[in-house]
């Protein structure tokens, strides 16, 4: 897949854990690791607007596009 979740270097660089994390933006820690592990097929943008509110940060700062080789 082209796009990249780095959700993980966020939370790591705003000192987060995933449970902490998923407790703030009321979402279940499951669903959560499934995107930070880049396995989720969509994304809510309520969703997205919830974590980068969270986080402080915007929306390409957790998804990056990089094309097929």
């Amino acid at each position: 897949m082209s796009i990249i979740v780095n959700l993980d270097v966020m939370m790591a660089k705003r000192k987060i854990a995933l449970g902490e994390l998923a407790e703030r933006i009321d979402i279940t820690p499951a669903n959560l690791s499934v995107l930070k592990t880049g396995k989720a097929k969509a994304i809510r943008f309520s969703t997205l607007e919830a974590i980068c509110k969270e986080l402080n940060c915007q929306p390409a700062d957790i998804l990056e596009y990089k094309p097929d080789q």
